[in-house]
């Protein structure tokens, strides 16, 4: 079956998170399945370094909505991305539209135009109705909630969750349409990089420095085990000054020497990062899949992150450490790894390489995305496993 599918996606900045790289590459996974695939998307016109735009290769077709103004990146530019994404629509006569996020302009937008065109909409959640995600600003998220993210989730004819704990999210929300489990993949360098040079053991946390992500409760358990022979480096851009804000809790805490801030990294230079690390760790209240830990797994190393992932599988393939995203269960989580052999995190590490190429390359993402659309539009054989159903939404 030939299929022509457009996503929407609001951002592809670099510093906008795991979305903004996780998106691309699976419409390219979708154009190797044989999908055509466009994307709509905004585009900082004059981007500074850390917001270069993360964009798909191959044959998709990227469709850009050029903001030149602090108000149109503010509000996500929802004319433009009416105007762009529905002449796509009736340049390409798409099969389905996917569209990814929650809370934001082009959400709105995506639902619109698809309910015009008669097109079926696909909603990934993007790990955004998490219980921790709707506690953050929680009054403005139930003003939206109410006022347009409960009819943009009532007409998805599918949702695409990354992760089965995506799914409860939803079922709670009250959405009762299937929904297809497929995770985020990973791509593995062939051949790894050496690790920089360093005296000291390197524990290491790579992703966005927000308050999400429980960095808070990482230098607190830190400065509890003070591991001698040991540095924890926290790379990743900073959001709304919470850099500055752990940078002073370092110092309070007597971690300055101990515990380095070393910035953004490339995706080049990020493979560096997870080379010369001994231990990663996400301390993270909510992720919808963390593919920084896929990164770290394929980079054979041994992975500690919370329950606010769906990592289970850390502890079923013996690859690292899935605990409460709690300060205590954290810092015992921590003092475990951090005593443990060389011998033996080399070995978790292997283990974990495994692990990620055996479930979580993009090859394998996009074949089931695509058998997802397939069954949608009637094309497939029988309902595949991965997708739930719950009956019809009343």
């Amino acid at each position: 079956m030939s299929l022509t599918v457009i996503h929407v996606l609001a951002s592809t900045r670099a510093d906008h998170g795991g979305t903004s790289r996780s998106v691309p590459a699976l419409c390219g996974a979708l154009d190797t399945e044989g999908v055509q695939v466009h994307l709509v998307t905004a585009i900082p016109a004059d981007p500074a370094p850390d917001e270069e735009p993360i964009l798909p290769g191959g044959d998709v077709h990227v469709h850009r909505i050029e903001e030149r103004t602090r108000l149109q990146r503010t509000l996500r530019s929802p004319l433009g991305f009416y105007r762009r994404l529905w002449s796509v629509v009736e340049d390409v006569r798409p099969d389905v539209i996917h569209d990814h996020g929650a809370w934001l302009p082009s959400n709105v937008v995506a639902a619109w135009v698809a309910r015009r065109a008669g097109v079926p909409l696909v909603v990934a959640s993007r790990g955004m109705v998490t219980a921790w995600s709707l506690s953050h600003q929680a009054q403005k998220k139930r003003a939206a909630w109410h006022l347009y993210q409960k009819h943009v989730f009532r007409q998805a004819s599918l949702f695409h969750a990354t992760a089965p704990a995506e799914v409860e999210d939803l079922r709670a929300l009250g959405m009762t349409q299937p929904i297809a489990v497929v995770p985020n993949g990973v791509e593995i360098p062939d051949t790894l990089p050496n690790g920089e040079p360093t005296d000291d053991r390197r524990a290491l946390f790579l992703s966005r420095i927000h308050p999400k992500k429980g960095l808070p409760m990482l230098l607190d358990a830190w400065a509890d085990l003070r591991p001698e022979g040991w540095m924890l480096e926290l790379v990743g851009p900073s959001e709304n000054g919470h850099r500055a804000e752990l940078e002073a809790q370092a110092t309070e805490l007597g971690l300055d020497g101990e515990v380095v801030f070393s910035g953004p990294v490339d995706d080049t230079d990020k493979w560096h990062k997870y080379a010369a690390a001994d231990l990663f760790v996400l301390p993270t209240h909510s992720e919808n899949f963390g593919i920084v830990v896929a990164e770290a797994l394929a980079a054979e190393v041994p992975v500690l992150t919370t329950t606010g992932t769906p990592w289970q599988e850390l502890e079923a393939h013996e690859c690292g450490w899935w605990v409460a995203p709690a300060p205590e269960a954290i810092r015992d989580a921590l003092a475990t790894a951090l005593r443990q052999s060389d011998p033996t995190r080399t070995a978790m590490g292997r283990r974990g390489r495994a692990l990620v190429q055996s479930t979580y390359t993009w090859r394998a993402v996009g074949e089931r995305m695509r058998r997802a659309y397939e069954w949608l539009l009637g094309a497939g054989a029988s309902r595949p496993s991965f997708i739930r159903e719950s009956g019809s939404l009343h």
